[in-house]
This record gives structure tokens, sequence and C-alpha cells, in this order.
């Protein structure tokens, strides 16, 4: 009778052993495909930022351009440029050509 229970005492630990071993291989590659998931996902958040900040400058600037086309300076040269208009006591010389 001693045979038969230390045989099953090898066989449990050997199982147990195999599912420990196991366990142990699937936690690391589900480490190593969250680690490749995480380096995605950092380079994403950082194009992400890249893409803020572009639109947070473009958001400035028309801005700025918002202000400048409500001044009288740009007013003026619209008035020039397009509409051909001048003071009244402006000389405007042509060519001839």
């Amino acid at each position: 009778m001693r045979k038969g229970k230390h045989k099953k005492r090898r066989t449990g630990i050997g199982l147990i052993v195999i599912v420990v071993l196991l366990i142990c291989s699937i936690v690391s590659f589900k480490r190593f495909s969250l680690d490749s998931e995480r380096k995605e996902s950092n380079k994403r958040l950082s194009e992400v930022k890249a893409a803020i900040k572009e639109e947070q400058e473009r958001t400035k600037e028309i801005e700025d351009y918002k202000a400048y086309v409500q001044t009288k300076k740009y007013i003026e040269e619209v008035a020039r440029e397009k509409l051909g208009l001048v003071y009244e006591d402006e000389i405007i010389f042509k060519s001839e050509d």
C-alpha cells in the first residue's frame, strides 16, 4: 500500500507543477502583449498631444487674425486693394505701360 500512496503524491505534485508553469507562461505572455499595447497607447497619446498643440496654435492665429480684421488699417487695405478707393487728397500715379 505504501507504493500506491507514494506514486499518487508524485502524480499530484507533477500536476500542480504543470498547472503553475502553465499559469506563469500565460501571465508572462499577457504581460508582453500588454506592454506592446501600452507602447502603442503612449505613441498615440503623444500624437494626439501634438495635434492638440497645433490646433491651439491655429486657434490663436485665427483669433489674432479676427482682431486684425476689425482694425481700421485692415479696412483701408481692403478698400485700396479690392475696391481701388483712395482718400480725397491723395494723388495716384499710374505708369504708361
